[in-house]
């Protein structure tokens, strides 16, 4: 997933720029195989489209793909509009252009993403060439969904310390030095680049819950290792699972912070002398 972007910022360098909104363009179905766009709320586009790709085979559908890394990791709830209105643009009598306020929105919250990947906001997604909000165009919902509201949320950050073979006084003190801790076994695929790399196994098992909610944990990591695919690359090999004690805190910006890793293996005893210890005593 590290190179994803490299792609998409070379067949993106210039055709913005260079896209003539008086040429003549043609309305095509959005093909299936487009998951990039898939039940995006409309089903034909505009080709050639606003990235200045004019083949749905070989331009539109295999550079789409460049952008699925970025969109699982749900850096925004409109990133997936933002980007589809520009891959795939609706089909109207009028061409329609993501508003500038969309393309911040966007980019306040996907550029630490990108960045996470050692990537900065490609210039031909500079917001200042987007129409502003009194014209037609796609706008930005600035109210956040009564479900996501105050949950933690996960965030690119320093990769976390892990302790290979700890002692149980550490783990334990691991325990009371943070807001959370959980089990939790981490599984590596082996998939086509666009693939989500890696996967929560089984469920997430709480030590310390803290602020963490129950319905929302296995999610909450599984977009902590999306986001921090270089941690996560060097917590689990290709093709295989480990079983990990994680702890860590929740920021005051509400986001979530993994500190300590301490691999789980099956002849470890110090980790469960550690939870035997934490169930009597606690802090």
């Amino acid at each position: 997933m590290a190179v994803f972007f490299t792609v998409a910022l070379m067949t993106m360098a210039c055709p913005l720029l260079a896209f003539d909104m008086g040429q003549s363009t043609r309305c095509v179905a959005i093909p299936h195989k487009m998951h990039v766009c898939k039940d995006v709320g409309y089903s034909e586009m505009r080709l050639p489209n606003f990235l200045g790709h004019s083949s749905l085979e070989s331009e539109v559908v295999p550079h789409s793909e460049d952008w699925r890394p970025l969109l699982q990791t749900g850096c925004h709830p409109q990133a997936q509009a933002f980007l589809c209105s520009l891959i795939a643009p609706v089909c109207l009598d009028t061409f329609i252009q993501p508003c500038r306020s969309l393309c911040v929105a966007v980019r306040e919250s996907c550029a630490p993403v990108l960045a996470c990947q050692g990537h900065s906001w490609p210039d031909v997604l500079d917001c200042d060439r987007f129409p502003a909000e009194e014209d037609m165009c796609l706008s930005h919902h600035g109210k956040p969904g009564i479900f996501s509201k105050g949950l933690p949320k996960s965030a690119c950050q320093n990769c976390p310390y892990v302790e290979e073979a700890p002692e149980s006084k550490t783990i334990l003190d691991s325990f009371c030095s943070h807001d959370f801790a959980v089990t939790a076994k981490l599984h590596r695929l082996r998939l086509p680049t666009g693939e989500p790399e890696f996967e929560i196994e089984g469920r997430v098992e709480f030590i310390r819950q803290g602020p963490l909610l129950p319905y929302d944990t296995q999610h909450l990591l599984q977009q902590w290792l999306l986001i921090n695919v270089r941690c996560a690359r060097a917590l689990v090999r290709p093709g295989r699972s480990q079983l990990y004690v994680l702890t860590g805190s929740v920021q005051h910006d509400g986001t979530l912070s993994l500190t300590r890793v301490f691999p789980w293996h099956r002849k470890d005893a110090n980790i469960a002398v550690a939870f035997r210890k934490w169930k009597h005593h606690r802090c």
